[in-house]
């Protein structure tokens, strides 16, 4: 998230940093066990350095270049189809061939600038998410008025040169997107904070998404075709999610939205309903993300404490806090369980807290990948949601340089994961363990991370 434009949830993040640091007069929840607790053992690394645990291994690095390797040109988001792998940055987009994953090349990159571009892949169609007012839709506004925010669509049939479809505005932007695909359309859960009574992009009221329609043989018609109306409790002014997860297969879907969790019935897509809201004000800041385990009994949320440009991942802030939440879903229901953040303690210049993440394809397990900014890449088994357990891990040590680091979102994708690091480029990394090696049996033919 960083300072991409958070509205309501960005102005008390630094507020919410103190408060998890000076604890709550409320009773604590239990402790960790103290293997989850930081630990500063293996965080003593050289500026840049690698450190891996001995199941993981580097594989490639492919460094930013030209023409998206600006100081502002951040690497975002991932998604995948086939042998193509494509980025999202700040700065616009790139199509990696990954055809051999020890040696991914970039095809073609698109100067199109807007924060964030969050990036999905669906058949012919590329998706960004547009999470700040730009001068209008098209590739060569700018910043100097706000007046328009949203999606783009890109046809990508040619991966060598992306085609500009087409846009559509949505109120508050696009700070993620969710796809749930139909028959003949593509159906777009939009998720964005707001409102801003001030801003002409984003006026009251606000829901808590928008569904957009893109139909796959004229993309340039899409425009919003519903804003469900969510009760919602305790929200206050401010509404809408950072992330949310469609499980198309079980009807369900799972929201992060800020200050609260909800599990939510999409067995009519354009029309999802109401079945829980969860919330937990000592440990959860910014709800962040949400990922189902493989037969849909749980559910992992992030909170991004301090918006990720904190170090949230210190001895000074508690290990429940900026960390992951796993609830069972029990009868219809959810239910807390266990909590986890990395047990490697990082340095005061390193931002470091929960971030994006997918599971693995393993038959009766639970184990997932995820990114934690200078955190680096962890490998966690939540089999056990009440004793959840790092099996593996990625880490480079301080970015040499002041500013925002590290890695933004991290996902396997066919026995390889792949790290969209902010300021390094593309990392391929590769785990060998016997918890994990079942994946390396499955091949799948696309991933978006929020379309489980």
């Amino acid at each position: 998230m960083i300072f991409a434009k958070v509205r309501w949830a960005a102005l008390g993040a630094a507020f919410l940093l103190v408060t998890a640091c000076a604890g709550s007069p409320e009773p604590e929840a239990e402790a960790p066990p103290a293997s989850q607790r930081p630990q500063s053992s293996q965080s003593e690394a050289s500026p840049g350095e690698v450190m891996t645990s001995e199941n993981v291994t580097h594989v490639a690095n492919v460094p930013r270049t030209a023409p998206l390797n600006g100081p502002m040109d951040w690497n975002t988001d991932l998604a995948f189809q086939g042998d193509y792998l494509y980025m999202g940055n700040f700065g616009g987009f790139s199509i990696f061939d990954i055809s051999d994953p020890t040696a991914p090349k970039i095809v073609s990159q698109v100067t199109c600038p807007a924060q964030q571009n969050d990036v999905s892949v669906h058949e012919n169609l590329v998706i960004l998410s547009i999470d700040a007012p730009r001068s209008g839709e098209g590739c060569d506004s700018t910043e100097d008025r706000g007046a328009w925010e949203g999606l783009r669509i890109f046809d990508v049939s040619d991966k060598k040169n992306p085609k500009y479809v087409g846009a559509v505005a949505t109120e508050c932007g696009s700070h993620t997107h969710t796809m749930v695909p139909t028959d003949d359309k593509l159906l777009v859960y939009v998720s964005s904070p707001g409102p801003e009574p001030s801003s002409d992009t984003c006026p009251p009221p606000h829901q808590l998404l928008q569904i957009v329609e893109i139909p796959m043989d004229d993309p340039a018609s899409a425009k919003v075709l519903a804003t469900p109306e969510i009760p919602i409790e305790n929200q206050g002014e401010g509404t809408g999610c950072h992330d949310i997860t469609a499980y198309p297969e079980k009807n369900l879907a799972a929201a992060a939205c800020f200050g609260d969790g909800f599990l939510l019935d999409i067995t009519d897509p354009v029309s999802p309903k109401l079945i829980q809201q969860v919330t937990d004000q000592e440990n959860f800041q910014i709800w962040h993300s949400a990922t189902f385990n493989n037969d849909a009994t749980k559910v992992l949320f992030t909170d991004e404490l301090g918006g990720g440009s904190s170090p949230t991942c210190t001895s000074e802030i508690p290990a429940t806090k900026g960390a992951n939440a796993v609830y069972d879903i029990v009868g219809g229901k959810l239910e807390k369980r266990g909590y986890f953040k990395i047990p490697r303690e990082q340095q005061e210049t390193e931002n470091c807290v929960a971030h994006n993440g997918s599971l693995l394809p393993i038959p009766g397990k639970d184990i997932m990948v995820q990114a934690w900014y200078q955190g680096g890449v962890s490998f966690l088994d939540f089999t056990d949601s009440n004793a959840i357990k790092e099996i593996g891990f990625f880490e480079r040590g301080p970015y040499p340089e002041e500013g925002i680091a590290g890695s933004w979102s991290a996902y396997y994708y066919n026995g390889y994961v792949y790290s969209a690091d902010i300021q390094m480029g593309l990392d391929v990394l590769k785990i060998d363990d016997p918890l994990t090696d079942p994946a390396k049996d499955v091949k799948m033919d696309d991933f978006n991370v929020q379309t489980q």
